[in-house]
C-alpha cells in the first residue's frame, strides 16, 4: 500500500498549478462566440509597494471606471479600463472587504463581512449611510441582519436592495430604497428556498432574483416577493453573479470556484471557470476549462465578476484566502483578471 500523505485528499497541490513563465503570453478562452483574449497578467498599474492581497469584488459605473474592491494595501481603488489608477482610498475603514455594487444613482456600496456592515459612498469616497452596526452581528442563524453578509444587488425597477447575507444567516433580506428592512426569507439546507451559503445576488430588469446558493453548487431564482422559481444545477460553487444587459436581451455571467478534491486536482469542467447562460437558465458558453492555477488562462477563484461597456470581462479572485496562504512558503498569487472581448466574436443564437 502506498502510504498517503499529510492532507492528500484535501491539500493544496502545486505541482502542475504554477509557473506562469511557461506557455504563450496571451491566450483565448471561451466559445459558442464568447472568445476573449487573456494575458495571465494581474491586472492594474499599482503604484510602487502597492499590493491586492486578493481582489474580492469588481464594480463598473457608467464611465467605465472600474473599482476593485480587496484585502490588500488601499481597500477601494478606482481605474480605468486601461487600468491605470484615478483614485483610491478606504484605508482603515474596512475589516473584511467582501462586495461591491454601483447603485442606481451612482453611489457605491461596499459589503463588509468583518464587522457585519453594508456602506454607501458617493463616487468621491464620502459615507453616506452605514447598514448594520460595525462589529455587531446578528446571532449566527437567527435570521436577522446582518450576519456576515457577502453580496447586496437593486432592483432596476425601484430601487430596492436585496442582501445575501450568506455566511452565518442563509438568509436573504429585502430592503425599501430608504433602507427599511420589508422582509426576509431563507433557511439553511440544501430544499427550494435553502442556503448553503447565499454568496452573491443580482436582480434582472423584470425583478426576478438571482442567488449564487455557493455550496450547493446551484443558481436559486425568487420572486420580487422571495417565492422559489427555479434552479440552475450544471455549475461548480457558484461564487459570482453579473448581469449583462447591453444588447437588451440579458445574459448571467457566474464565476465559480474549483469543487474538486486533492486527488483529482488536475481534472478539467470542474472550476474555476466563468459560465454564461441566458435567464432561462441555458448554458450559453464556458470560459475555461482547466483547474486552478498561475499559468495563462488559469483562474484561482473567480469571488467578483464585471462586465465594461464593451464586453471584457473583469475577474476578482479570493487566491490568497483559498490558495495563496496554505502555500509553503505563503504566497501571494494573481487576483485580478481582465478578459479582452475578441473583436467579431459574436454569441451564436440559440
Amino acid at each position: 500500500m502506498v502510504a498517503k500523505e499529510p492532507g492528500w485528499e484535501f491539500g493544496i497541490r502545486t505541482e502542475g498549478h504554477q509557473d506562469s513563465s511557461i506557455g504563450p503570453e496571451t491566450v483565448t478562452l471561451g466559445e459558442n462566440g464568447f472568445e476573449y483574449s487573456i494575458s495571465g497578467d494581474n491586472w492594474g498599474a499599482l503604484p510602487e509597494g502597492w499590493v491586492y492581497k486578493e481582489g474580492t469584488s469588481v464594480a463598473i459605473d457608467s464611465n467605465d471606471q472600474v473599482y476593485v474592491f480587496n484585502r490588500g494595501t488601499c481597500p477601494m481603488i478606482v481605474f480605468d479600463t486601461d487600468g491605470d489608477v484615478l483614485r483610491a482610498g478606504g484605508e482603515g475603514v474596512f475589516k473584511n472587504p467582501h462586495g461591491v455594487i454601483i447603485a442606481p444613482d451612482c453611489s457605491v456600496f461596499c459589503v463588509d463581512n468583518g464587522d457585519s456592515t453594508i456602506r454607501q459612498f458617493s463616487p468621491a469616497g464620502d459615507l453616506i449611510k452605514t447598514l448594520g452596526t460595525p462589529n455587531k452581528p446578528a446571532p449566527k442563524m437567527s435570521g436577522d441582519p446582518f450576519c456576515l453578509p457577502a453580496h447586496v444587488a437593486f432592483d432596476p425597477r425601484n430601487g430596492d436592495l436585496y442582501v445575501a447575507d450568506g455566511y452565518s444567516n442563509a438568509r436573504v433580506h429585502k430592503f425599501s430604497p430608504d433602507g427599511k428592512l420589508l422582509f426576509s426569507w431563507g433557511e439553511s439546507g440544501t430544499g427550494e428556498g435553502q442556503f448553503n451559503i447565499g454568496h452573491n445576488v443580482i436582480v434582472d430588469k423584470s425583478g426576478w432574483v438571482y442567488i449564487a446558493d455557493r455550496e450547493n453548487h446551484r443558481i436559486q431564482i425568487f420572486s420580487p416577493e422571495g417565492k422559489f422559481e427555479a434552479q440552475w444545477g450544471n455549475l461548480s460553487r457558484a461564487a459570482a453573479l453579473c448581469i449583462d444587459d447591453r444588447t437588451g436581451d440579458e445574459l448571467i455571467y457566474i464565476g465559480e470556484y474549483f469543487c474538486g478534491i486533492g486527488t483529482n486536482d488536475i481534472g478539467t469542467d470542474l472550476g474555476p471557470r466563468l459560465t454564461v447562460m441566458d435567464t432561462n437558465g441555458n448554458v450559453l458558453a464556458r470560459v475555461g476549462r482547466e483547474s486552478y492555477g498561475d499559468q495563462v488562462g488559469r483562474f484561482y477563484s473567480p469571488h467578483g465578476i464585471a462586465l465594461d461597456s464593451k464586453g471584457d470581462i473583469y475577474v476578482a479572485e479570493v487566491s490568497w484566502s483559498d490558495y495563496g496562504r496554505h502555500m509553503n512558503p505563503p504566497k501571494e498569487l494573481r487576483s485580478m483578471q481582465k478578459l479582452v472581448k475578441i473583436p467579431g466574436s459574436k454569441p451564436q443564437t440559440f
